[in-house]
């Protein structure tokens, strides 16, 4: 594994050299603006103006996302106090204390702004982790983490400086706060990142809270989803005329729809955008899950796509598909896959909930196996029955694979009623899912409540 590890370390420097992961070039080559301005925040942020700060990279991002997908998004900017103060509330309404961490990669160093339920705002300058430091060492990690056949010792190592960089300088405020969940508003090479495999040494970040990442706090719905009593459309398909297979999609439908949660399936043929919009339009479902192929490219948000039986939906579509009303509160994408690390696919990712319309997604950064899909997409089900929000409910599922608590011969799509393991799958049946590859990659995207 020393020789997987120098190769790593070769194609990230090769690749910083030439441009490749360097987030001024792929600024430059993809149109995307560095907002904000990086002295003007740096200028707010020597003078402890940290309500400045937060407007600069609030409107800034903002702009980003707007320019990416070529429409207007409608929000209130909120001061950091009103912040504070609706983190506060849903403490109180969901029993879960989330902080806002905004995370701005710049030239000179990496920007650490905390908010806290009913707190004042915290900031911390890591001048070490200047930006090409920063993404170097991201880039490393996350080809270890894609790897399923990578040792601990190829992305532990860039895992744990990571966390020291990026969490570590704000955890005692974190305990201090009793805070559970991190929501994290993300700058450009960042937005790719999969945080929930960062590591302090004897955890990863995962075991410790529950994560997700958003556009800007502003873009979000802010109220608490209640997913009781909602219905699921849960639409796939296992066979594509120019794509790779998926032969666990069957039974994935089959397993939520079957005993995981009140709803209805729909498979190959039947999975068509317009059957999506008459089946919406005959039931309010309030959790819309899409097993097949989607891509989030580099280039324009039209180059980036779901799949569906007889078409594509590209990306600056989704708009169309009117999942505020009725309003959707969960949009799940279990198989799909992002240019890790490229700004372009970057926003298309962290941006997907607040172009779909639907309050909060779960997607993945990269194409997991159809058995470890199949088997976290069963578990996140499982505790979304109980979970107080929908982000702790990805977190016991993720844990449940990262424990081996579970694999696919005892995952709970193993009890459904007449389902039969493909023949594709029988050699995963007793696999190690405990590989951050298997786990890593899934990310609540919006309202994480």
């Amino acid at each position: 594994m020393k020789v997987f590890r120098r190769i790593l370390l070769f194609l990230v420097t090769v690749g910083l050299l030439i441009g490749l992961y360097s987030p001024l070039s792929g600024w430059a080559a993809a149109k995307v603006t560095p907002r904000p301005n990086p002295q003007e925040l740096k200028q707010a942020l020597d003078r402890n103006d940290i309500s400045k700060a937060i407007r600069l990279v609030e409107t800034g991002w903002k702009q980003q996302y707007e320019d990416y997908y070529q429409g207007r998004l409608t929000s209130q900017l909120l001061e950091v106090d009103t912040i504070a103060r609706t983190l506060d509330r849903l403490a109180r309404e969901t029993g879960k204390r989330s902080a806002l961490f905004y995370m701005i990669p710049t030239p000179t160093a990496l920007e650490l702004i905390l908010v806290s339920p009913g707190a004042a705002p915290i900031h911390r300058r890591i001048s070490a982790a200047n930006r090409t430091v920063l993404l170097q060492v991201m880039q490393e990690f996350r080809l270890g983490v894609v790897n399923r056949e990578s040792d601990p010792g190829d992305y532990l190592p860039a895992a744990r400086q990571l966390y020291d960089w990026m969490i570590a300088p704000l955890e005692s405020e974190l305990k201090a706060q009793r805070i559970d969940h991190l929501m994290f508003c993300l700058g450009a090479g960042l937005r790719s990142a999969p945080l929930a495999a960062l590591y302090d040494g004897r955890q990863f970040l995962i075991e410790k809270y529950s994560l997700g990442i958003i556009p800007a706090f502003n873009l979000l719905d802010r109220r608490a989803a209640k997913l009781a009593g909602t219905q699921i459309l849960a639409m796939g398909a296992s066979e594509f005329k120019n794509q790779a297979p998926l032969p666990a999609v069957p039974m994935e439908l089959s397993a939520i729809t079957g005993n995981l949660w009140q709803g209805k399936s729909l498979l190959n043929q039947e999975f068509t955008l317009a059957n999506l919009k008459a089946q919406r339009a005959a039931t309010p479902f309030g959790i819309i899950h899409l097993a097949t192929h989607a891509e989030f490219l580099p280039g324009e948000a039209h180059e980036s796509y779901i799949q569906f039986w007889d078409s594509q939906l590209r990306l600056d579509q989704v708009k169309f598909l009117s999942l505020r009303v009725p309003a959707v509160q969960l949009l799940v994408l279990s198989a799909c896959r992002t240019a890790l690390g490229d700004p372009r696919a970057e926003l298309g990712f962290a941006g997907f909930a607040v172009q779909s319309g639907a309050q909060a997604a779960i997607a993945s950064l990269w194409s997991v196996s159809d058995a470890g899909t199949l088997v976290l997409m069963s578990e996140l089900y499982r505790h979304l029955r109980t979970s107080p929000i929908k982000a702790e409910a990805l977190r016991q599922a993720q844990i449940d694979l990262l424990r081996k608590r579970v694999n696919l011969k005892t995952s709970v799509a193993m009890q459904a009623r007449g389902v039969r393991l493909p023949s594709e799958l029988e050699g995963f049946a007793t696999s190690d899912l405990s590989h951050p590859y298997y786990w890593a990659a899934f990310t609540v995207i919006g309202n994480p409540w």
